[in-house]
């Protein structure tokens, strides 16, 4: 029988280790490994801006957050980004629960075999965090949970922070405190590549794929495959690119497809643009490290199927420089935005320069832009919209959070392909990591979807120059 093996994965010196996925909250202290002991996790601004339903996700658990958190989120409650969106739906959740009952009791949360809730009033603490590390925000929130500790030491008071400065702080103080694991991605270095080589297929497989296009799939695997994935089969003498077709359930030869100009370098490239030209493929991901190729080969494609869509939308999430809003640059909002879209109008130059200027092809460009066919666009913009007849394009989508992508999908209409590419290794956002962002948890949980395909981009094609960055710095 032919033998499986998979493709080398992208290493990181990035935290991989696997970790519990479950929505109960998982600690490492020894404190909280007696299963009897109820617990009270004491969430703050950064979990609730991430999940505004996270206190929901604690089952018999009950849950508590500091006023100094509901003070935080009512300088979130306006604007159009999710944070904005995330705090104005925990405010009027709270509102809700708290209808008929004072916030600084503790309240039934909805459900079956859920905990309580309540609001923490209380800021002061025998070990006041605001002595030892300043006068912050963050710090009194460490006090609510000090305290909280103190007026409850028959149950385990745990911290739940996004931000990793504010656990190791509350450690210091011997607060047990945890990471939000709700979303996050068990094993990140085990995550789903979209593609497999099989070694030992017999040599009338590869002749037949090579011939006829196409093949049974038993004639490789006593199981059906993945829904469309992709294979690199390898027989004594040759080797054969193929694709899972799940509708039709056999196996089809992958040839290196020419999308406006761009053509693939490798087996990965080749089979991200039969998934990206694939019109029964209507949601694609592809992954891969800087220079891999995934934005090039994603505008390339949807160029060339512009005659199937009325649009083209080329978005990406705007992470400000040094953590700073976008307010301070100078000009208008054109200016800037631009630092944010400039690596996507290079891709866009890369591919129109495939042509001579005065061939009809890069002409055709030209007129995209200039009727907007084709439109560059901060992804801020686009939300709330209805993508319908459209590719939608999602670049340096790591930097969203899971919720963001489901609200993405969750807008097509009809005749609507959506493409995330990224690096889920290169995070931007302080809060996301490479198990709980976006792209990782779309990957993880969308993968043998018929509509849905995947793949992991290995071999840098910038230049030689920049895989000598990737793999020796």
């Amino acid at each position: 029988m032919p033998t499986l093996s998979k493709p080398k994965k992208a290493t990181s010196d990035a935290d991989a280790s696997p970790i519990n996925g479950s929505k109960k909250p998982k600690t490492t202290s020894k404190k909280n490994t007696d299963p009897d002991v109820k617990k009270i996790f004491v969430l703050d601004t950064s979990v609730i801006l991430y999940d505004h339903s996270a206190i929901k996700n604690f089952q018999e658990h009950d849950v508590a957050i500091p006023i100094t958190v509901l003070e935080e989120l009512d300088n979130f409650k306006k604007g159009n980004d999710i944070k904005n969106f995330e705090a104005r739906e925990f405010i009027r959740f709270i509102d809700k629960l708290s209808a008929e009952h004072k916030l600084q009791e503790w309240l039934p949360l909805n459900g079956k075999n859920k905990g309580k809730f309540r609001v923490l009033m209380n800021q002061s603490a025998s070990l006041d965090a605001v002595d030892i590390f300043g006068d912050k925000n963050d710090h009194r929130i460490l006090n609510s949970a000090l305290q909280l500790q103190q007026e409850m030491p028959e149950q385990k008071v745990v911290l739940v922070t996004k931000d990793i400065n504010l656990r190791l702080k509350a450690r210091a103080l011997n607060l047990i405190a945890e990471d939000y694991e709700t979303g996050k991605i068990q094993d990140v270095a085990g995550l789903y590549t979209g593609n497999d080589v099989v070694e030992d297929v017999q040599e009338n497989v590869v002749n037949e794929l090579y011939e006829k296009g196409e093949c049974a799939v038993a004639k490789v695997f006593t199981q059906a495959p993945s829904d469309n994935h992709f294979y690199i089969l390898k027989s004594f003498k040759s080797s054969v690119l193929a694709f899972y077709n799940a509708t039709d359930n056999k196996l089809e030869r992958v040839d290196k497809l020419n999308a406006f100009g761009v053509k693939p370098r490798n087996a990965e490239q080749a089979f991200a643009l039969h998934a990206l030209l694939n019109p029964q493929v209507k949601l694609v991901s592809v992954q891969g490290v800087a220079g891999t190729g995934k934005t090039l080969l994603a505008l390339a494609s949807a160029i060339e199927q512009r005659r199937e869509y009325k649009q083209i939308y080329l978005a990406r999430p705007i992470v400000p420089l040094s953590n700073k809003d976008i307010g301070y640059l100078p000009g208008d909002i054109k200016s800037k935005l631009n630092p944010y879209m400039e690596p996507l109008w290079d891709n866009l130059k890369y591919i129109q320069n495939q042509f001579a200027e005065t061939s009809k092809e890069y002409q055709k460009i030209k007129d995209m832009l200039e009727l907007e066919k084709l439109v560059i666009t901060p992804l801020a913009y686009i939300r709330g919209r209805s993508l319908s007849n459209i590719i939608f394009i999602v670049d340096e989508a790591q930097n969203l959070t899971p919720h963001e992508v489901k609200t993405i999908i969750s807008r097509a209409g009809e005749n609507t392909k959506i493409i995330f590419t990224g690096d889920i290794y290169q995070i931007d956002t302080p809060y996301l990591d490479s198990q709980s962002n976006g792209l990782s948890y779309l990957i993880d949980r969308a993968k043998n979807h018929p509509l849905y395909a995947h793949i992991t981009l290995q071999k840098g094609e910038r230049s030689e120059l920049a895989n000598l960055a990737n793999e020796l710095l």
